[in-house]
């Protein structure tokens, strides 16, 4: 009776036992698992499509508030203007002639150049473009204009749009790029040539100019350049 009940007891025993350590593991691996897939499924979701499965990112074709407009004849102003571009989330419209500019247009030094003769004779610096007009140009608060200075003057391309399009209510800025020479009156010439718009100071690049230089420069004018 007693070896009956010493049995039963052992028993008992062993059963508590083996439903403690079972109890454990099963906390212990749940637990694991869960951990995993919650960093999994975050890394995942992070930067990718937000709750209502866009992409999270803004739609390329939706203008920002702010844009930056230059014509660059040999790359040292387009590089100078994605810089600003991107410190200030704008978008970008380049200005293009209908004829591009070749090296040989471009030689100052050849009074019988184009650009030789379109300083000699202004009748001729209209140039025409391809597009004048940027998409959506009155959505746009601010406007950067860049151009390399061509005889202490902003690039005659650059002249076009600006007489042709409407600055009314926008803060202009321009910038230029130039081995030597300053921004002089080149950004007064415009404004005057614009009629329209707040024309502020404008600053002059060179093809050395860094990314913080431009940084610090785009500080100086205190405006919030949002995120679009």
């Amino acid at each position: 009776m007693m070896k009956r009940g010493f049995m039963i007891w052992m028993a008992a025993v062993l059963l508590f036992a083996a439903a403690g350590c079972t109890g454990t593991e099963n906390k212990g691996g749940a637990s694991s698992v869960n951990n995993r897939s919650d960093v999994s499924q975050n890394t995942d979701n992070q930067g990718s499509e937000g709750n209502d499965g866009s992409s999270g990112r803004a739609d390329p074709e939706t203008p920002g508030k702010t844009l930056v407009v230059y014509f660059s004849a040999t790359g040292t102003t387009e590089r100078i203007a994605g810089s600003i571009a991107a410190a200030t989330h704008a978008d970008i419209f380049v200005v293009e002639p209908e004829e591009a500019y070749t090296a040989d247009d471009l030689d100052w030094n050849d009074e019988k150049s184009r650009v030789s003769t379109e300083h000699s004779h202004p009748e001729s610096r209209d140039v025409k473009l391809k597009t004048v007009k940027p998409p959506a140009f009155e959505s746009y608060s601010t406007v950067l204009i860049g151009y390399p200075i061509w005889w202490g003057m902003a690039a005659f391309p650059v002249e076009t749009f600006v007489k042709e399009n409407d600055f009314t209510g926008k803060t202009v800025i321009p910038f230029c790029t130039a081995s030597s020479s300053d921004i002089g009156e080149s950004g007064k010439q415009l404004s005057e040539l614009a009629g329209t718009g707040e024309w502020r100071e404008g600053k002059r690049f060179y093809s050395r100019s860094s990314e913080e230089d431009v940084r610090e420069w785009l500080e100086s004018f205190q405006i919030d350049w949002g995120d679009a």
